[in-house]
C-alpha cells in the first residue's frame, strides 16, 4: 500500500498478478485474441480477471471447444 501512494506502483496487486501468471507473453496474447473473436470476452473483461480466474474460464472454454466439436462429428456421421 505504501508503494502504491509514494511510487505510483500497484503494489501487491500487480506482484501477485505477475508472479502468478504462468503463461509466456505469447501464449497470453493468443488466448487474449481468442476469447475476444471467437467468445465474445471484452478486453477489459479478461485483464481484470485473477490469474486463476482465468485459468478455470480458459479450461471450461476449451472442454465447450471440444463437447461441441465431439457433438458437430456425431451430428455428421449419423
Amino acid at each position: 500500500m505504501w508503494l502504491q501512494r509514494r511510487f505510483g506502483v500497484g503494489g501487491p496487486v500487480i506482484f501477485f498478478r505477475v508472479s502468478l501468471c504462468d503463461n509466456n507473453l505469447t501464449a497470453m496474447f493468443n488466448n487474449n485474441f481468442a476469447m475476444m473473436q471467437h467468445h465474445k470476452y471484452s478486453l477489459t473483461d479478461i485483464e481484470n480477471m485473477i490469474p486463476w480466474e482465468r485459468d478455470i474460464y480458459t479450461a471450461l472454454l476449451v472442454q465447450w471447444v471440444a463437447e461441441e466439436n465431439d457433438r458437430i462429428k456425431k451430428q455428421n456421421q449419423g
